[in-house]
């Protein structure tokens, strides 16, 4: 009898580790995520990427037993490799009408991309109309950045007027600013922020960097696309129900307050409504 007993209490061990591993088996292959630097949402050193995003993929990993494959990669390629279906996930993202057509868009939290400048006697300029008059300033962008229809109409007119000049990565938009080859950039506040805060030879502009915001650039919502070629329905599923948890659970938001300070939130990032 005992014996018994025991053969079928290791039976039904061994059957709730079975269960238990089907359920946290989630995605039926690694998930392909290359990311770009961008402020402390996403930091590249070599092969290692952290940050605020690869941090979230990494607690999604252990809580729905998904694989997330991270790289990092220029973001002006990163965009790339979306729209060609060789990566599953963009992030972090804006959302825009183009990758709405390649993607399914998982909201985390809302930004404002804002005109950053070095503090200065320079009158204030609250819209393209008044950028875009202001004809002696030069505007550095990072290439591959995307925050709806009227930010890529100002940059092909800045080209037009020859005062744009794209770059690479934040970090390289901020030296550029620094020197003052360039005058002003328009992103969210916390990826300039975080790219200054981590490289000793800008750190000192944390404090001087003045946001404006332009009317023609509202809030908007930031997050994750999914893409719709190259997941299954099955894996698409289960990540947009991981994601949008998370989402809820306010976990996004307490992030980004342990990474940035006050000042760099206030203006650009707020918690989902």
């Amino acid at each position: 009898m005992n014996r018994q007993i025991h053969t079928l209490r290791a039976l039904l061990l061994a059957f709730t580790a079975l269960v238990a591993g089907a359920v946290h088996a989630q995605c039926s292959r690694p998930i392909n995520v290359p990311m770009s630097a961008t402020g402390l949402s996403v930091l590249v050193n070599g092969d290692a990427v952290s940050g605020i995003y690869p941090d979230l993929l990494r607690v999604l990993s252990e809580k729905e037993g998904c694989t997330f494959a991270m790289s990092g990669v220029p973001r002006a390629r990163l965009e790339v490799l979306f729209e060609s279906g060789r990566a599953d996930l963009l992030m972090p993202a804006s959302k825009t009408p183009k990758r709405d057509a390649l993607g399914t868009f998982v909201a985390l939290i809302q930004n404002r991309a804002l005109l950053m400048s070095i503090q200065s006697k320079r009158p204030a300029i609250g819209s393209v109309r008044e950028l875009l008059e202001q004809t002696s300033l030069k505007v550095a962008l990072v290439r591959g950045f995307d925050y709806g229809q009227p930010y890529q109409d100002l940059v092909a007119t800045l080209g037009q007027q020859g005062r744009l000049i794209l770059e690479v990565d934040a970090l390289s938009v901020a030296r550029l600013l620094k020197a003052g080859t360039a005058d002003v950039t328009i992103m969210a506040p916390t990826i300039l922020a975080g790219a200054v805060q981590s490289d000793e030879r800008v750190r000192d502009m944390v404090d001087t960097l003045r946001m404006e915001a332009l009317e023609e650039l509202p809030w908007g919502s930031s997050g994750v696309y999914l893409s719709n070629t190259s997941l299954s329905a099955a894996d698409k599923a289960t990540l947009q129900g991981a994601l949008e948890r998370a989402a809820r659970s306010g976990d996004v938001w307490r992030s980004f307050q342990r990474y940035y300070s006050p000042a760099a939130l206030r203006g650009g990032i707020r918690p989902l409504p």
